[in-house]
């Protein structure tokens, strides 16, 4: 389609796919769009609406739609009915023109950091690259209220001209939060692991007019240990924090543990 379509004098320059799980029209993906101009050919291809909290979501039930539409400065954009991994996915599977060489996800409105990953489907894009063998970045903004992503989205073009200059043995899969300051304010970059989340949520039940019980899952906002060397850490000391993150979810300490226990199968 055509907004893949490397134009002619830009057959040599990498492809970054742009996707975010805020929907197409989000203002950080606009701002991460333009300050990526200088590193690649840029294709977008993001959800219709929202999806945020979303997690590792794939559509398998039911057909999927990409149509072309158009950013509120002009540019070309393909939007599509399902999640921001079936996003991906689509691009990968020969939605585009050509193989994206980088992936990119953002610039999410609020952090996404410690257990985070689990839910967050602007990170749920960046690991479905990877999944293809491409590396994908997530970007986030540390704030929940309206405010410029151009400090955000400057690291991220900064980032990206980086990981596209490696030559990596594998693909990387690097989660990005910002601190919503002004560039003067940002204190630095701090290569990161995840923190721990601490989670205040709260079960809210209300009646339909029926008399029967309907939930919301509200509560405080969550905060979390801002312990040294964590992505919580660095943002609370006003740093930019940088994850590398792996797919591998296997618990390798304990599998020693487990193979003491003897398993055995058939059960006497």
């Amino acid at each position: 389609m055509t907004a893949g379509r490397p134009s002619p004098d830009n057959e040599q320059r990498p492809l970054l796919l742009v996707t975010n799980d805020d929907g197409v029209y989000a203002p950080g993906l606009l701002e991460l769009r333009r300050a990526l101009e200088p590193v690649g050919e840029v294709a977008i291809l993001a959800p219709e609406h929202n999806w945020s909290a979303a997690g590792h979501t794939k559509t398998m039930h039911k057909p999927l739609r990409v149509n072309e539409a158009q950013l509120s400065d002009g540019s070309p954009a393909l939007v599509a009915s399902g999640t921001p991994s079936d996003c991906v996915a689509l691009a990968l599977l020969g939605i585009l023109d050509r193989q994206p060489d980088l992936v990119l996800s953002g610039i999410n409105l609020g952090a996404n950091v410690g257990h985070d990953l689990t839910y967050s489907g602007t990170v749920a894009a960046a690991m479905e690259a990877v999944i293809w063998g491409v590396p994908g970045l997530a970007i986030s903004l540390d704030t929940f209220e309206p405010a410029s992503f151009a400090v955000a989205a400057r690291f991220a073009a900064h980032l990206a001209d980086h990981v596209l200059r490696e030559r990596l043995p594998y693909p990387l899969l690097l989660n990005v939060n910002v601190p919503a300051r002004p560039a003067e304010r940002i204190a630095g970059v701090r290569i990161t692991r995840l923190g721990r989340r601490i989670y205040r949520d709260a079960l809210v039940t209300r009646r339909d007019p029926r008399g029967r019980p309907y939930y919301w899952i509200g509560g405080e906002p969550p905060s979390g240990h801002a312990e040294p060397g964590t992505d919580i850490g660095a943002l609370a000391e006003g740093h930019i924090s940088v994850t590398p993150v792996r797919l591998d979810l296997t618990d390798h300490e304990q599998i020693a543990r487990l193979e003491s226990w003897a398993l055995t199968f058939p059960l006497a």
